[in-house]
């Protein structure tokens, strides 16, 4: 009987094809809690890693803390004992296929921070056996996987990456509020150290995940494959702002420019513009392969200019307040009354990660004006060392005694109507009041 080659392979394939294989998530943020119920759905037990014990007792306690992670999946895993959490690195040594999902920041110079990834992977390297898959999900530079994540775990742990252990990079793509594609059916990008790791990472996806799997040839395609997705995102936003400024200046409705462009069946795909860009990804990452390509003696003047733009905007939107108080009341902005309508990232989700709104509200502390907001997803929130609190009712009598209202974001449970009917003034940076008022200038 001809000998195997790759026994290590074998083994694992044929745990994924049972059930046995005992699954492992690092970092259970809003990537790696979603990922982590997948898999108890699939019929895996599933153990989750995090430092933040306020999540580990959550977990265990059976406390959902993402939204987008459906209630009956969530309680069904805890229940049947599938999904714990710890942070005990130690149980690494029990798990056969782990995914890194933990959080990838700049630093205050805008530079990668991937210290969360390089402390995962030395945790995985203490415990790492042979026949283990290891797959990082976190949003990186171009080289990662290869240049860090790899030599640790080999140098480590003693063992053969391609023989002993295995190794992918398979971006996560979460879109949080999404309510049509989540991580079950959202396509997903792999692309294994070599082909086997590449091989075991589809097996692996294939049996948690409904969508479609597409392998790439190396990790690196599929690490700047994800950093493309996300620049071509802050680009066009960009674009669209920059359109935004210019055609306020010439007294065109950017709002109806767009949607008479989109139009055109072919060659335009529309993106709106707003008072910034939030969230993890779209913020953050061009910077990543800004940071890298200077590796390679290139500097990324097209990216950079975008990220110049989008980091105006929320400075932008303040301008145009200022000259709305004054044009309307002959009042200054210190001083005045604002209230913010919305102040996570986006529409009907409570993610504060980079809101534009946060810096709107730091530049109008400055300006010593009286700030309140209201969002129906944040009951309250810290900016920087003050801590605010969102009004208890949103009724006529509060939006009345405001100077101006701003629509940062566009929730679908705040009554609209009602502010416009009250309101001296509102500023809509999101195109929500469709109807030309008198009381209501746009973006």
């Amino acid at each position: 009987m001809a000998k195997i080659k790759y026994p290590f392979k074998e083994q694992l394939l044929n745990k994924i094809e049972n059930k046995t294989a005992i699954m492992g998530v690092i970092g259970l943020g809003y990537v790696g809690l979603p990922l982590a119920v997948e898999m108890t759905k699939s019929g895996y037990r599933t153990i989750g890693f995090d430092v933040d014990e306020k999540k580990i007792f959550w977990i265990n306690e059976g406390y959902n803390y993402i939204d987008d992670i459906e209630e009956y999946d969530f309680k069904k895993a805890i229940e049947g004992g599938l999904l714990k959490a710890t942070n005990n690195y130690s149980f690494l040594k029990d798990v056969d296929i782990v995914c890194i999902c933990v959080s990838t920041p700049l630093d205050i110079y805008q530079q990668p921070d991937i210290s969360c990834i390089k402390h995962s992977t030395e945790n995985i390297a203490k415990n790492l056996h042979k026949g283990m898959l290891v797959i990082l999900e976190s949003t990186t530079y171009p080289g990662t996987t290869e240049e860090l994540v790899k030599p640790i775990l080999e140098e480590k742990s003693n063992l053969k990456c391609g023989e002993d252990f295995f190794l992918a990079f398979s971006p996560e793509r979460i879109d949080p509020g999404n309510l049509k594609f989540k991580v079950t059916n959202t396509p997903k990008i792999v692309g294994g150290i070599d082909t086997i790791s590449t091989e075991i990472a589809l097996f692996f996806y294939q049996h948690i995940l409904q969508s479609k799997i597409y392998t790439v040839s190396s990790p690196r395609i599929a690490e700047m494959g994800k950093i493309y997705e996300n620049i071509f995102r802050n680009v066009n936003i960009a674009l669209v702002n920059e359109m935004a400024i210019l055609c306020h200046k010439m007294n065109i409705d950017i709002w109806e420019v767009i949607e008479a462009a989109k139009t055109k069946p072919y060659g335009f795909m529309p993106f709106y513009p707003g008072p910034g860009i939030g969230g993890h990804c779209i913020p953050l990452d061009p910077f990543y392969l800004t940071w890298k390509a200077r590796e390679y003696n290139y500097h990324t003047r097209f990216i950079e200019l975008a990220g110049e733009i989008n980091k105006y905007m929320p400075e932008y939107i303040i301008e145009r307040v200022s000259r709305i108080l004054s044009r309307k009341f002959k009042k200054p902005l210190q001083d005045s009354k604002i209230l913010l309508l919305g102040v996570s990232y986006k529409k009907d989700i409570g993610d504060l990660r980079e809101s534009p709104a946060l810096e709107i509200i730091t530049k109008l502390e400055k300006e010593n004006v009286n700030i309140s907001y209201y969002d129906p997803y944040v009951p309250k929130f810290k900016n920087r060392s003050k801590e605010y609190k969102r009004l208890i009712e949103l009724n006529p009598k509060e939006i009345k005694d405001k100077d101006i209202i701003i629509i940062t974001t566009e929730h679908s449970k705040v009554n609209y109507k009602m502010v416009v009917r009250n309101a001296k003034f509102v500023f809509d940076t999101r195109n929500v009041i469709k109807d030309k008022k008198e009381n209501v200038e746009k973006l």
